[in-house]
């Protein structure tokens, strides 16, 4: 049995001002980088010890996994968060109501499913082919909203809340099956 640390990576600049960010990229602000730092000492304070590493493309994911963990990492180009198409960095307004489903595809944008689809190919093919015990995977909030999905059935917690940043879930694969085992999120009102 493998266990899998899948989390979203720190606030950034686009989070701050509202902005659809998925594709497109900004720095984490000082907040999420002192998120990073709290998750960093409470997966220190557990005993956590990971023997791969993977993360986003995106400079967020990379920079929230560089504050987490010194373990060498793996970018993986499809851990990427959803393409919104040319409503990348336009104002947070603009979102429809949930569920997305094809919305983002007349601007060119991803299909939920098809997007779906991209982050669970890609984690399997991540968990099946190392040969690490304990792997953390840095990624984005929709793309572990959407993993989450394809594996609720199995889950022995389910989420209640919006995913927060780093944020962890804990999952257990074997069998070929995911099964969520905790949703770890950090106290951070001393920073906030």
């Amino acid at each position: 049995m493998k266990t899998i640390y899948l989390i979203r990576h720190g606030q950034t600049l686009f989070n701050q001002q509202k902005k659809i960010q998925g594709f497109c990229d900004s720095p984490l602000t000082e907040l999420g980088r002192e998120q990073a730092i709290i998750a960093k000492k409470h997966i220190e304070e557990l005993g956590m010890v990971f023997d791969d590493a993977y993360c986003s493309t995106s400079e967020r994911a990379v920079d929230t996994l560089e504050l987490i963990t010194d373990t060498p990492y793996t970018r993986v180009k499809d851990l990427r968060e959803w393409n919104f198409g040319r409503l990348e960095a336009e104002g947070e307004h603009l979102n429809p109501p949930l569920p997305y489903r094809d919305f983002f595809v007349q601007f060119g944008g991803e299909d939920e499913f098809d997007f779906r689809g991209r982050i669970s190919k890609a984690i399997m093919n991540i968990v099946t082919n190392s040969n690490g015990e304990n792997i953390i995977i840095v990624s984005h909030g929709a793309a572990i909203a959407q993993f989450y999905r394809v594996w609720e059935d199995y889950s022995e917690v389910k989420r209640q809340r919006k995913i927060q940043n780093c944020s962890i879930f804990k999952y257990h694969f074997a069998d070929n099956e995911f099964v969520l085992q905790e949703i770890i999120n950090h106290d951070f009102s001393e920073i906030e």
